[in-house]
C-alpha cells in the first residue's frame, strides 16, 4: 500500500481501477507544406470553425459554469489577431498543423503575460490547438478515455472541454498530478459533487488498470489497497450517500449553533436548483453576467427584472447581491478600458464604480425596486473595499436609494485590519477567500504557476479572517464567508471557529459542509480553528485541523 497525497475536495471516497489521459499528440513537423497556400489556409479555417462550434455544442450541453468557459474558448480560438498569425505563418509555406501549433504557443504567451483572468484562459490555448491539431489530421482529440467501465480518472490536469460532458456513471474519481483548491478541475467536482483528489504530484506514475482510492476527505490516493480497506472505504461512501438523502435541515453544529448555509449564484436560473439542495439564502450573487456581455451597461429595468426572478426564489429568505465587480479579470470597456500594467491592483470593484458612480447608482436603483416588489430579505454589498471611507461611501450611498442592509466584500487584507472599523459602519462583512488568498499570499489566483500559494488554509490568511471576525463580534455585526473555502467541510469549521456567522458556497457542497458541520460544537470548532493557526504553512494547518477535528470524532 502507498498514499499519494493532494488537496481533497469535499469529504467523497471512491474506488476503481485507474484510466489515464492520452498524452498530447507529438507536435507537428516544421518541414513545408506540400499543397498551395490556398488549400492549407482553407484547411486551417475550416478546422477551427469545427472546433469552435462543437466547443459551444460542449458547452450548451454542459450548461452552467462550464459553457461559460467553453463559448470563451470558443472565441477565442477564432480571435481575428489570433487567426491573422495562423493565416501569416501559412502564407510564409508552413503546413497548417505547424502553423496552428506555433501561432497558438506564440498567443498563449502573450497572454500568460498579462495573466488575470486572461493568464488563466491561456492554459486552454493549448487544448484547443490539440483539437484543431487533431481534426487536420483526422484523428480523435486527446482526451478523456473509454475503457468501457467506470474508472478512476488520472490526469496532469483537465481541460474544460473535456470535464464540461464527463459520463458521472463511468468517472468514478478525479486524481490530477497539478492544479490546486481553486484549479479549474477543483472547481468542477465541487460543482458536480465528483469525488477528487488534486494536485497529487505522484499521481504521474499511477497505471492504466491498477485499483486506488481516492479519499477527497483525507486528501489522499491510496494504491495496492487491501480488501479490507476496499471495503472500508465502500461503507463510508455507503453512509456518505445515505447521509445526502436524509431530509435537509439548516446549517448547524452539533451543539445547536446555527451557521446558516447559502448559495453563491452567477445567475438567477440557479435559484431553483440551489433551493432544491438545501440552501436557506443566497450568499453571493455574481451580478456580472449581466454586463460582461454587453458593450454597454445595461438598463435599470433589465436589471430590476434578473433581480426580481432572483429575490422571487426566496420569499423570506436573506439574498446577499453584490455589486459590480468589475476590472482585474473581468475588464469592461464601458467601464474602465484604460490600460493598467497590473489590473490585479488597479481599478476594480468599487473604485472603478467610483469612478462611473451612474452605473452604481443604475444598479441601486434596479436593487431597491427588485426589493419593493418581492418579499426576500435583501442584503448588498460592494467589491473590493479598501478602506473605512470606502466602506462609509457604500454604505451611506445604498441608504439614500432605500436599502436597507448594506454591507462591504473583504478581499484586501487592509480591509481585514481594521475590520473593526469598518464594521462600524458596514452592515456586514463577506470574506472573498480567493482573492483575500491572491493579496494577502502575493499570487495572482488565476496563474497556474503559483498555484501552491493560492491555498486559503495558510495560517497568514487565517488569521486575516480570525480578525474579521473579532470585528464582527466587537459590533456585533455578522461575518460571512463566500469564497471557495466554505465549500471544504473541513475549512468550513474552522472559518466558523475563527468567527464566521454564515457560509455561502457552490450549492452542491452544502450537504458535504452541512454533515461536517454536525459533527463539531462550537467550542471544538475554535479549538480546531486554533490548531490551525498554530501552523506554519497551509499543509501542516490542514493536517493540524484534521487531527484536531479526528479526536472530536474519536471522542464521540
Amino acid at each position: 500500500m502507498t498514499e499519494l497525497r493532494g488537496v481533497g475536495i469535499g469529504l467523497g471516497v471512491a474506488q476503481g481501477p485507474v484510466a489515464r489521459m492520452a498524452e498530447p499528440l507529438p507536435a507537428p513537423s516544421d518541414a513545408p507544406s506540400t499543397i498551395g497556400a490556398d488549400e492549407e489556409l482553407a484547411r486551417v479555417h475550416e478546422a477551427v470553425a469545427a472546433v469552435a462550434r462543437e466547443l459551444e455544442q460542449r458547452g450548451a450541453q454542459a450548461g452552467g459554469k462550464a459553457r461559460d468557459v467553453l463559448e470563451a474558448q470558443a472565441m477565442m480560438a477564432e480571435d481575428p489577431s489570433l487567426a491573422m498569425e495562423v493565416d501569416n505563418r501559412v502564407k510564409q509555406g508552413r503546413t497548417g498543423e505547424w502553423a496552428v501549433a506555433d501561432a497558438f504557443a506564440w498567443f498563449r504567451d502573450q497572454l500568460t503575460a498579462m495573466g488575470g483572468y486572461l493568464g488563466e484562459r491561456a492554459a486552454d490555448l493549448d487544448d484547443v490547438a490539440q483539437r484543431v491539431i487533431a481534426h487536420l489530421r483526422g484523428v480523435p482529440a486527446p482526451g478523456v478515455p473509454d475503457p468501457g467501465h467506470p474508472f478512476v480518472l488520472v490526469a496532469k490536469d483537465l481541460a474544460p472541454a473535456d470535464t464540461a460532458l464527463l459520463d458521472l456513471d463511468q468517472v468514478l474519481a478525479l486524481v490530477t498530478s497539478d492544479g490546486g483548491p481553486t484549479s479549474h478541475t477543483a472547481i468542477l467536482a465541487r460543482e458536480k459533487s465528483i469525488v477528487a483528489v488534486v494536485g497529487a504530484a505522484a499521481a504521474k506514475d499511477l497505471a492504466d488498470g491498477e485499483t486506488v482510492i481516492v479519499d477527497a476527505a483525507k486528501g489522499v490516493v491510496t494504491t495496492n489497497p487491501t480488501a479490507d480497506e476496499l471495503a472500508q472505504a465502500q461503507n463510508r461512501a455507503d453512509a456518505r450517500a445515505a447521509a445526502a438523502s436524509a431530509p435537509l435541515t439548516p446549517g448547524a453544529l452539533k451543539d445547536g449553533t446555527a451557521v446558516p448555509l447559502l448559495a453563491n449564484l452567477g445567475k438567477p436560473e440557479g435559484a431553483e436548483e440551489a433551493a432544491a439542495l438545501g440552501a436557506e439564502g443566497v450568499g453571493l450573487f455574481r451580478t456580472e453576467f449581466l454586463f460582461l456581455s454587453s458593450t454597454h451597461a445595461p438598463t435599470v429595468a433589465q436589471q430590476k427584472e434578473s433581480y426580481t426572478k432572483l429575490l422571487a426564489a426566496f420569499p423570506g429568505k436573506k439574498v446577499v447581491v453584490r455589486v459590480l465587480d468589475a476590472g482585474a479579470d473581468k475588464p469592461l470597456a464601458f467601464l474602465n478600458d484604460a490600460h493598467e500594467e497590473n489590473p490585479a491592483l488597479g481599478l476594480r470593484g468599487i473604485r472603478s464604480l467610483r469612478a462611473s458612480e451612474d452605473i452604481l447608482r443604475e444598479q441601486l436603483t434596479a436593487l431597491a425596486e427588485a426589493d419593493a416588489a418581492t418579499e426576500a430579505d435583501l442584503w448588498v454589498m460592494a467589491p473590493m473595499v479598501a478602506t473605512v471611507e470606502e466602506a462609509e461611501y457604500f454604505t451611506e450611498l445604498a441608504r439614500e436609494y432605500g436599502v436597507k442592509t448594506a454591507g462591504v466584500m473583504v478581499e484586501v487584507p487592509a480591509a481585514a485590519l481594521l475590520a473593526d472599523r469598518v464594521l462600524a459602519v458596514a452592515d456586514f462583512a463577506s470574506i472573498g477567500t480567493n482573492d483575500l488568498t491572491q493579496y494577502t499570499m502575493a499570487a495572482d489566483r488565476l496563474l497556474g504557476s503559483v498555484s501552491s500559494y493560492q491555498d486559503p488554509w495558510h495560517p497568514a490568511v487565517l488569521r486575516l479572517i480570525q480578525a474579521t471576525g473579532e470585528g464582527g463580534r466587537a459590533n456585533g455585526k455578522p461575518v460571512g464567508i463566500c469564497g471557495e473555502a466554505a465549500a471544504d467541510p473541513l475549512l468550513a469549521v474552522v472559518l466558523v471557529g475563527l468567527g464566521a456567522t454564515s457560509l455561502s458556497m457552490a450549492p452542491t457542497a452544502l450537504a458535504d459542509v452541512r454533515a461536517s458541520l454536525l459533527e463539531h460544537t462550537l467550542d471544538d470548532a475554535k479549538r480546531i480553528a486554533a490548531a490551525a493557526l498554530d501552523a506554519a504553512d497551509a499543509a501542516s494547518a490542514r493536517e493540524a485541523a484534521r487531527d484536531a477535528a479526528a479526536r472530536d470524532t474519536n471522542a464521540g
